[in-house]
């Protein structure tokens, strides 16, 4: 348990994420007029789909504000569900009428299809880890003897429907590793269900528990603590808002209504509730949060019968996460005093936060995670957005750092105490991700794994630039591209960031993207604020009031990207997913003259009601509520659907979403569509494609991640007058 997690984003969108490539190249320069011209006799004509107006207004603080496609929101209504069937009529249409869609789609096939690994990691004797061969829709679950035993199968998701749309959620095994508690998602949504596995023979036991969200799976003696929900009323599962979150512990054999309740907060509905236990199942670790970033900590000891629940931290102002416990002791993760983070000892005989000891003090760069293995703690930290790791004993002494392959990000180094090697990942732009293994004990990284993808990484560079943003504040960048490239402002570029939550985009290899690379196309990632890429204060910077420096930020790169000559407005690609679907949103409104295609996927797109539906009332410390005087005028200036001007050319726009996302729900992004097609100017489309049987994002199969990234390259090129496969 680390820092809490954001629940708006779950890191990167599977339709423009993934990972590889090495084929022919070709120009993409507008020098190439076979592709210019290709793109321009071709292009399909379109009529939109007539969305109905009604007259509904809302009035607040004493504004009115019409609201005339609030019956979009009603998604499983006959009516929505006709009209999302035409939008995706017209877009398909235009989509399969691009000529070279189809190579696309063959060649992010042929990319994708190479073996992936996750890490292993030890359950008693056993390693486990995940591997899909290539085009399997979801990753397979796998274990062997030692590190040198024969696999063996033992989870499948791909069984367990018949379009590759159920995905595996947690996955945790009981102390003894006798049993595994296993949690699935059925078409992308966020509600989950949860399964127990005899370890020894792989069947699945009687137990089956249902309306299981935002909730892991922490085991303690015969059974685990998980959080719920009540069961929602027939119909309102995928928007309703998600109220009375609660902690439950259930007992292996016996059927979920006889579970425990063990925390709840009656007089708190919107407060949402989180359980784990230490290693040694001696202590419960509980938070609370009223929001995706601070909470309240309390604990509970399990080895004393009947034991209470005990606040450590009862405020909402800063965040705390257990590493773990050494004896009476917890090693907590924390903000408090040191917006970098910091590492405290919490000696549990005297709680008290005038007791607490500083293991680690905060630095110049971000502490990100930490985890405790052989005793030492193992710091994963965040320096300019890109990782380092450091090594310290449980007394807080710096012993080393671990050497890293270049510039990119490490995640991982998890295992149980008493373990002497653990594994992590490491990846960046054009690094695939590979596997090594760590010797705790003599500080030694060895390869243990890598893609096999047949790509020639040496033809690529990543440089981290630093631009200047309108206030002065100085904005990291990474760019990457074919070495050789001639900054001549005719190169497609695609622009992408995130700008919010504490949530920072570091660097990762992406299947899809390289397609984009492979052709010429150059790679921006820009680290603005709201992120967690400097801590607390880089990420307040970008919250309300202060949600215009993250607008401003983005502008800033795409104008740095043009005044270098990377690019110019009629090459530049902006995307952005959840709330990176907000930022693109706004910004597309704000600077229409700035960019030539916009990509907003399963964004905050009606700033006004977002706290309305399902988890969105956990963003409110973000971004604010219409509720208030004063930060509903200051949502009003940027609100996506609330700022599209009547007769502007904006640039070429495709909305992404799915029916089955009930974080976001699609009403955003139907609302904004409708709002784009009736009011927007000029020879751009602007189209929406909604995704069936899919959600936010998590557990996106592979099928539908290659027919979403094939659109939106198609796209992306057509819309830039660029066919990148008109010289071969």
């Amino acid at each position: 348990m680390n820092k809490p997690s954001a629940f708006l984003c779950l890191a990167a969108f599977a339709a423009i994420t993934g990972c590889k490539t090495n084929a022919p190249s070709a120009s993409v320069s507008t020098d190439n007029k076979a592709a210019v011209t290709a793109a321009a006799t071709a292009k399909p004509s379109f009529m939109y789909p007539k969305t109905e107006k009604i007259n509904h207004v809302d009035t607040y603080h004493g504004t009115q504000v019409p609201d005339p496609y609030r019956w979009l929101e009603a998604d499983t209504a006959q009516n929505v569900a006709a009209w999302v069937k035409a939008q995706n009529e017209v877009t398909f249409d235009y989509l399969e009428k691009i000529p070279f869609r189809e190579q696309i789609k063959q060649r992010l096939t042929k990319l994708w299809n190479y073996p992936k690994y996750g890490a292993p990691f030890r359950e008693g004797d056993y390693y486990y880890f995940y591997k899909n061969d290539g085009l399997q829709n979801q990753a397979v679950l796998y274990r062997q003897k030692g590190l040198n035993g024969t696999p063996e199968l033992f989870l499948d998701p791909n069984k367990l429907s018949e379009d590759g749309t159920t995905s595996l959620g947690s996955l945790t095994f009981s102390k003894d590793a006798r049993y595994a508690v296993y949690t699935t998602s059925t078409g992308g949504s966020d509600w989950r269900d949860a399964y127990v596995l005899d370890v020894a023979t792989g069947k699945k036991l009687a137990d089956e528990l249902h309306w299981i969200k935002f909730s892991g799976t922490s085991w303690h003696k015969d059974g685990f603590f998980y959080s719920r929900y009540a069961e929602p009323t027939k119909g309102s599962k995928m928007a309703n808002k998600n109220e009375y979150h609660k902690v439950y512990y259930h007992k292996i054999g016996t059927p979920q209504s006889q579970d425990k309740l063990i925390w709840e907060a009656k007089e708190h509905p919107l407060r949402l509730l989180f359980a784990g236990t230490t290693q040694d199942e001696k202590y419960l670790i509980l938070t609370a949060s009223e929001g995706t970033s601070n909470n309240s900590l309390y604990v509970k000891d399990l080895s004393k019968t009947n034991s209470p629940i005990v606040p450590l931290v009862e405020s909402f102002d800063k965040e705390y996460g257990v590493v773990e416990n050494v004896g009476d002791k917890l090693i907590v993760l924390t903000n408090q005093g040191a917006p970098k983070y910091k590492l405290v000892e919490v000696d549990l005989k005297k709680p008290q936060q005038t007791n607490w000891k500083t293991l680690v003090p905060e630095t110049e760069n971000v502490l990100n995670s930490a985890s405790l293995v052989n005793g030492r703690l193992i710091l994963n930290y965040m320096k300019d957005a890109a990782t380092l790791v450091r090594v310290h004993d449980t007394n807080g002494k710096w012993l080393h750092d671990v050497q890293l392959p270049t510039l990119g990000t490490a995640g991982g180094f998890d295992g149980k105490k008493e373990d002497k090697t653990v594994f992590y990942t490491f990846t960046s732009f054009t690094y695939p991700s590979a596997i090594y293994q760590y010797d705790v004990v003599t500080n030694t990284s060895t390869l243990f794994r890598k893609a096999e993808v047949d790509v020639d990484m040496d033809a690529y560079e990543t440089k981290q630039v630093f631009y200047t943003s309108k206030d002065g504040t100085k904005v990291p960048m990474f760019i990457t591209h074919k070495k050789g490239l001639q900054l001549n402002g005719d190169n497609p570029t695609y622009l992408y960031a995130y700008g919010g939550f504490n949530s920072a985009v570091t660097p990762g290899f992406s299947i899809s993207r390289m397609l984009w690379l492979e052709n010429g196309g150059v790679l921006a990632i820009a680290n603005i604020r709201g992120g967690s890429e400097y801590g607390e204060a880089w990420h307040k910077a970008g919250m309300t009031p202060n949600k215009q420096n993250v607008f401003d930020d983005f502008i800033a790169a795409a104008e740095y990207l043009q005044s270098q000559k990377y690019t110019s407005p009629q090459k530049l690609a902006i995307a952005g997913g959840s709330n990176g679907g907000l930022l693109i949103g706004a910004v597309a409104n704000q600077r229409p003259d700035l960019f030539k295609v916009a990509l907003p996927a399963v964004g905050v797109m009606d700033m006004l009601r977002f706290h309305k539906f399902t988890i969105g009332w956990a963003w409110v410390p973000e971004y604010g509520s219409s509720d208030d005087p004063a930060q509903f005028q200051n949502l009003m200036k940027f609100s996506p659907i609330h700022n599209i001007k009547e007769g502007v050319n904006y640039p070429a726009t495709l909305v992404t979403t799915a029916d089955h996302d009930d974080r976001v729900v699609p009403a955003h992004s139907f609302k904004y569509i409708a709002t784009l097609q009736e009011k927007g100017a000029g020879p751009n489309p602007y189209l929406i494609r909604v995704d069936v049987k899919a959600g936010h994002g998590a557990g996106k199969s592979t099928t539908a991640q290659i027919a979403e990234a094939t659109d939106v390259w198609s796209f992306t090129f057509y819309n830039m007058g660029v066919n990148p496969y008109a010289a071969q």
